[in-house]
Formats: C-alpha cells, sequence, structure tokens
C-alpha cells in the first residue's frame, strides 16, 4: 500500500538524530524515499522544517538538510491548505494539521505521523510512526 504523510517535523529530526536502523522514524523516512509514503506538504511545512532542521543544537549539515527537504519537494505534493479554523495546544503546528485536511478531501489513505499526538484532535488519521508503520504492514 502506498499511502501520503504529512510528516510533523518531530519525526524528521528523531530520524537524523537516531543511530538505530529500525527505529519507527528511521523507517518512515525510507518509505519516502522508498516511495511508499508519498510526503505531502505546503511551504509553510518546508518552512518549519528548514528553520528546525538547521538550529545548531541538532548539527545536521547543511547538506543533510537540503537533501531531505529536496527529496520531500522532489517526491512529494505540494497543497496550499484551507484555513481550517481549528485552534491546537501548539498553533506551530497548524500547518501540518490543514495540510493532512486538504488531502483527505480526495484520499482516505493520508495521514499526520507525529510523535506528539496529544498536539492534535483525536483522530483515526493522526498517528505516530509505529503506528504508520503497523498500517502499512497490515494493508500489504
Amino acid at each position: 500500500m502506498i499511502c501520503y504523510a504529512v510528516v510533523d517535523t518531530n519525526v524528521l529530526v528523531s530520524a537524523l538524530l537516531s543511530n538505530k536502523d529500525d527505529a519507527a522514524t528511521v523507517l518512515i523516512v525510507k518509505k519516502l524515499f522508498g516511495g511508499e509514503i508519498i510526503p505531502v506538504f505546503s511551504n509553510d511545512v518546508i518552512r518549519e522544517y528548514r528553520e528546525v532542521l538547521n538550529r545548531k543544537k541538532f548539527g545536521f549539515s547543511q547538506d543533510t538538510v537540503d537533501y531531505l527537504i529536496s527529496a520531500v519537494k522532489q517526491f512529494g505534493i505540494l497543497l496550499e491548505p484551507s484555513a481550517s479554523g481549528v485552534t491546537l495546544p501548539d498553533m506551530k503546528d497548524l500547518p501540518f494539521y490543514e495540510v493532512v485536511l486538504e488531502k483527505r478531501k480526495e484520499n482516505d489513505d493520508a495521514y499526520l505521523v507525529t510523535g506528539n499526538k496529544k498536539h492534535f484532535p483525536v483522530k483515526t488519521f493522526v498517528v505516530t510512526p509505529r503506528e504508520l508503520l503497523d498500517l502499512l504492514e497490515r494493508s500489504e
């Protein structure tokens, strides 16, 4: 099964920081590169990726950040979502939520994958990296 996913920045950070090839976040990124997960994003999401991934505290090289973002853009789908009117505990998360809502208007196989589910409404399409991997495995 191929699915669409809005990948929260914390998933990318966790994957890049992990030294375990079998970590759920690492496997999500591998599936993005492998075409099993098609990233869905907006310009606001890309700005967030760039800002967070370039923070000095993480120590990611500029080449790594540029490569990851260019892959998301190359393999993914750019959407400009409609305003949802939703209020979230952390409004910086709103662009991610609005992109998944926009994509779900045309495709139910769209998910928001995050390490912080508590920041979003309780919905079946808001999943952790492990939950998305389990969904993909069950659908094979």
